[in-house]
């Protein structure tokens, strides 16, 4: 995909009386996460044309100029009837205070939290506001009497979905989307997709998973044809199995043996941010996330979350020198329920100082609690290491705690099955990669020559490697074989655990490759390999990737091999 294509908006009909407004930006959007996969995204806005006219879900101020411009080529905007909003963030603002100006005879429609939000963002108190609270309908006309269902998360508090019966389409905001780019408007070979969503799913929904399973029930009973999604490719053709997989994935994380309370504010969604990096990292190591926002929860569910969990994760913004109260109030809360055996953490954002962080950390150093990793301080806006380096310490913060668990839990000996397992013999490789600022790499012997023409190879990656969200498809790493006699060294060093940022290779001789990831310069061979696919395949993803690029170092050395003893241990 061309990342040098202007933005533009793509219109579209969907359905009677129903056209799609695609805000498509083909690069890399640099503000969240989710967007690790650098397939750019889309803002799906929707207009539908009746008695009375709706528009739903306008796009963020970088889109702001181009998608009015579209909208006004189309439509007269002071027919507008109504705005819907699936949530409101600040980003939004730009463009609704711009509508505001060319239709300012347009009425809101949103949840109630959304219309304090909304309020606050447009800084105007007096804003005609249709607050829907999951009873209420809206009737355009010719049918399409909207339906709305509340269905609210930690991150977004006041998300709302918007149902039309005449069309059958469920406008579902945040729920089912994707972020990738395309001409597509439809997911016609919805399978090509199945990578995106999965990620955004662990990414966005994951730490969310109990309210997700409460969204899918409240759902259920629609009968629904199409998800409207805020971002990429429409839910038509693989719609049943969506819905399927999200129920499997949010089961996953519900049913998990252990929890992370995973507690924060944010005041300009930064610390939102890193939470959401924290959670992604916990997530990937088959750890569960209850993820509260503390601004909007009752107390007595914070209690709940922190007693059934395994560890805490407590995040906070400084404003005027402080933790907001709701956080001093969770912090108050977590002292006073969490036993001092339960593994902490600690992240912040701020702009100028950060004494919330100091004084959360203090807190709960003087309380005796063990922590997951070092308090993470970040000052203004994160940027992509810091982002990897929270990723890697939730999946640390994961790790100690399943180690914990393993060593409670009394060793069990391998069974035969597992020493024969054990006994399928690879090749010791190192997988090194690296995309714009980020690096990373791994030890892997289960590596495996999957085609002739063109060729490829198989590699398994475990789920909780921090190398793991570098070989999404599209991605490129290399290969680094290891040569017999001198791959102790290799071996041992790619072995020891790395903290959170840490350089992985500040002590091994590397050069780089033509691709961009390292060559370690002691190794037998070097591949460099493009991502096509990959499979889920238990605790690891199977990756299959091409090889583009190669070369033999030493003509005279043989590939060091690895021998197990059990398929349980490494």
């Amino acid at each position: 995909m061309s990342t040098n294509k202007p933005r533009d908006v793509q219109v579209f009909p969907i359905a009677t009386d129903t056209k799609i407004l695609r805000s498509r930006s083909w690069s890399r959007l640099r503000f969240e996460i989710e967007y690790a996969l650098a397939k750019g995204t889309t803002a799906n806005s929707y207009l539908i044309e009746s008695d009375k006219n709706a528009l739903i879900d306008p796009p963020g101020e970088t889109f702001t100029e181009i998608y009015l411009e579209a909208l006004q080529q189309r439509f007269d905007v002071t027919k507008l009837d109504y705005v819907i909003l699936g949530h409101v963030n600040p980003n939004r603002a730009a463009t609704l205070k711009a509508l505001l100006e060319i239709a300012p005879q347009i009425t809101f429609v949103c949840s109630n939290p959304g219309a304090i939000n909304l309020r606050g963002a447009l800084e105007n108190p007096d804003l005609p506001i249709l607050v829907m609270r999951g009873e209420e309908t809206l009737d355009l006309g010719n049918g399409h009497n909207l339906q709305f269902i509340p269905t609210p998360n930690p991150r977004y508090a006041d998300h709302l979905c918007t149902y039309d019966p005449q069309t059958e389409i469920l406008y579902s905001d945040k729920l089912f989307g994707a972020h990738v780019c395309g001409d597509q408007v439809f997911d016609e070979g919805w399978e090509i997709y199945n990578e995106d969503r999965r990620y955004y799913f662990d990414c966005l929904m994951a730490p969310h998973a109990r309210q997700v399973e409460t969204a899918l029930e409240k759902l259920a009973d629609l009968p629904v044809r199409m998800y409207a999604t805020g971002h990429g490719a429409l839910v038509r053709y693989g719609l049943i199995e969506l819905t399927k997989a999200y129920r499997q994935w949010s089961q996953q994380q519900t049913s998990a043996d252990l929890t992370v309370a995973l507690i924060y504010a944010s005041a300009y969604g930064n610390t939102t941010t890193l939470a959401q990096a924290i959670a992604r990292g916990i997530t990937k190591a088959g750890v569960a996330v209850e993820s509260i926002n503390c601004e909007f929860t009752d107390p007595e569910d914070i209690r709940a979350a922190v007693e059934k969990s395994a560890g805490f994760v407590i995040g906070s913004p400084t404003l005027g020198g402080h933790a907001p109260t709701p956080v001093q109030t969770a912090l108050g809360i977590v002292l006073a329920t969490a036993t001092n055996n339960k593994l902490a953490g600690v992240f912040g954002s701020f702009g100028w100082s950060g004494e919330a962080v100091d004084l959360i950390e203090g807190k709960l150093k003087d309380a005796g609690y063990r922590f997951g990793f070092d308090t993470i301080r970040v000052k203004f806006k994160p940027n992509d290491p810091t982002l990897q380096l929270c990723e890697q310490a939730g999946t640390d913060f994961a790790q100690t705690l399943k180690k914990t668990k393993k060593v409670r839990s009394q060793s069990v000996p391998a069974t035969n099955v597992e020493q024969a397992v054990g006994r399928i013999v690879g090749s010791l490789c190192v997988l090194t990669a690296k995309q714009d600022d980020i690096s990373s790499a791994m030890l892997a012997s289960w590596v495996s020559q999957a085609s002739f023409s063109p060729p490829g190879l198989t590699i398994a990656v475990a789920k909780d490697r921090a190398v793991e969200s570098l070989t999404h498809s599209g991605n490129k790493f290399v290969l680094n074989i290891l040569k017999e006699g001198n791959h102790l060294g290799l071996m041992k060093h790619f072995l020891k655990p790395f903290g959170p940022g840490q350089d992985r290779f500040a002590d091994v001789a590397a050069g780089e490759a033509q691709n961009g990831s390292p060559i370690l310069t002691d190794a037998l061979a070097y591949l460099e390999c493009s991502v096509q696919n990959r499979m889920e395949s238990g605790d690891h993803w199977l990756v299959y990737a091409t090889v583009d690029n190669g070369k033999l170092l030493d003509t005279d050395g043989v590939t060091a091999v690895h021998h197990r003893k059990s398929a349980t241990h490494y």
